[in-house]
């Protein structure tokens, strides 16, 4: 088991870019609902073969402009040569900004994975590239239930080594609703030498059946506990929205327990269940003041909810 090393968990967040205005009305609605947890990071996606490099970069840029948050740039392998990932990197780091979530990526639908001739063909070798450009921070992947390519769980493992022997910082982990499949997983990265941070990835379930879709492509499981709970609200959103918060709040709570005081989630671009996770977790937004002050000395300003149990 680990030690809790902070008197409250630190949070991350993840967003994607919005294709639409209205979507960009709500993304940036939720950054600002946001921004007084003071996570660690937010991160914004990059589209299933580098569709969405342009937005990615406005709204990482933007992010950076007009907040306090501390914006992180997904990036992938897929559809770009070096020379263009490299040029993108640069822009970036002229940009301010220091953090890349490096990953292999997905291919587009229908489409299996083929490296670009010219190009990284893995996330590694796209961490180990990055690391040449400048020093930024890196965040790679990592999935307890084994990514759905590997050839198994021991490859998978090892090819997670080969991201932070290339240089990552810490792994996010897809998303998981039992949490032994992370403890384990956990586990399993410490006896084989992996001491680095494993941060675990964390999906508020707002609608089951995309969910269920979502999963058989990425290889995360889901329980039948799961389907029996979301069962019957198909058309009751409001119940829907009540279940998905207390899985989320109790699995969170539950890893507390267990020593793990990272959470990175995927919002959805939605602000709503994310705040009132947290606030269950015992966060809840500092005032104004607060963050101003926390912001010059490099303290969180996120306060702990008083009766929150130790």
């Amino acid at each position: 088991m680990m030690v809790r090393v902070s008197n409250f968990p630190r949070v991350s967040f993840e967003f994607f870019p919005p294709k639409t205005p209205p979507m960009a009305e709500q993304l940036w609605a939720t950054i600002r609902a946001l921004e007084p947890l003071h996570p660690l990071f937010v991160s914004v996606t990059y589209g299933a073969g580098g569709t969405t490099r342009d937005t990615t970069f406005s709204t990482v840029r933007r992010i950076a402009e007009e907040t306090s948050l501390h914006p992180a740039a997904h990036l992938t392998c897929i559809g770009h040569s070096r020379g263009e990932i490299d040029d993108l990197l640069r822009q970036y780091w002229d940009a301010g900004i220091r953090h890349i979530v490096a990953l292999r990526g997905d291919p587009p639908p229908g489409e299996s994975y083929q490296p670009h001739p010219d190009g990284y063909a893995y996330a590694a070798d796209l961490i180990a590239g990055i690391k040449r450009i400048a020093d930024f921070e890196v965040s790679a992947a990592a999935f307890p239930e084994s990514h759905p390519q590997a050839q198994s769980s021991d490859a998978d493992l090892e090819n997670l080594k080969r991201k932070f022997d290339a240089g990552a910082d810490r792994a996010i982990t897809q998303y998981f609703f039992n949490n032994h499949v992370f403890l384990t997983f956990l586990d399993r990265a410490r006896r084989a030498g992996i001491d680095n941070a494993i941060v675990p990835g964390i999906l508020p379930v707002t609608g089951y059946a995309q969910v269920v879709k979502f999963s058989k492509m990425c290889g995360a499981s889901v329980p039948s506990w799961l389907h029996d709970l979301f069962d019957g609200l198909d058309d009751d959103p409001e119940t829907r929205k009540l279940v998905a918060a207390m899985v989320a709040t109790e699995q969170c709570r539950a890893l507390m327990a267990d020593g793990i005081d990272q959470f990175h989630f995927y919002t959805l671009n939605r602000a709503d269940l994310i705040i009132g996770i947290c606030r269950r977790m015992g966060l809840k937004p500092a005032p104004a003041a607060g963050i101003r002050a926390s912001l010059s000395s490099g303290t969180p300003p996120v306060q702990r909810d008083p009766q929150m149990p130790d």
